[in-house]
């Protein structure tokens, strides 16, 4: 992907938006931000955020919740990050890294959502371990999840899809609101960029909530 045009500019403008040290928050996140005395009463991950457009629309839907959004990608982080300055929201941070390293950024138990949008389906068998709904993923996710915390997972890959469902539930995740087509009748909750064009093209797109077990 070509470098955007002024992108450090871009990024250093958006640095209130940034943290680039994650790790020190840890178990923290809540009692760190707030805006105006308002304290928020959950934490939501999302990962792989894109340009931003579920980021900023889900914050606004939830207030009182605080939204971490992890993109690895900077020439599309920016522009996720300009989206929600333009916003004006307070309740969003972005963390420039991979997910890789969640445990190190947010403490047991400290996230009650995890969001996962269109991931990259890593289809060869050899690169299994990289889906992010892949055994050793969810385990990490389980250690910074809460009792009866959330992954929100969508994907238009049909196969990864299955895949999933498989790893959620041999990894102690109760499977429910489970749908191979969610925009069927009409579009149907927050969408990311890239689901709106898969909307608006007819094609399906597979959706489903995988809570841990107590």
């Amino acid at each position: 992907m070509r470098r955007k045009t002024n992108l450090d500019k871009r990024m250093e403008m958006c640095a209130y938006l940034l943290v680039s040290e994650p790790e020190r928050l840890s178990g923290h996140w809540l009692n760190t931000f707030d805006f105006e005395g308002t304290r928020y009463n959950g934490l939501h991950v999302e990962l792989g955020c894109g340009k931003g457009l579920f980021t900023v629309e889900t914050a606004n839907e939830m207030p009182n919740v605080l939204l971490i959004a992890l993109e690895k990608i900077t020439n599309v982080l920016v522009i996720a990050l300009e989206r929600t300055g333009q916003s004006k929201l307070q309740n969003i941070k972005y963390i420039n890294r991979l997910a890789d390293d969640l445990d190190d950024f947010f403490s047991p138990g400290e996230v009650a959502r995890i969001y996962i949008n269109f991931c990259d389906p890593w289809p060869a068998r050899r690169h299994a371990k990289r889906r992010l709904t892949a055994a050793p993923f969810l385990d990490l996710y389980k250690q910074i999840l809460c009792p009866g915390g959330e992954i929100f997972f969508k994907t238009d890959n049909l196969p990864l899809f299955e895949y999933s469902l498989r790893e959620f539930e041999r990894s102690g995740f109760s499977v429910s609101n489970e749908t191979r087509n969610l925009h069927e009748f009409g579009p149907a909750g927050i969408m990311t960029d890239y689901e709106l064009k898969f909307y608006e093209q007819g094609l399906a797109v597979c959706r489903c909530v995988a809570t841990v077990l107590s």
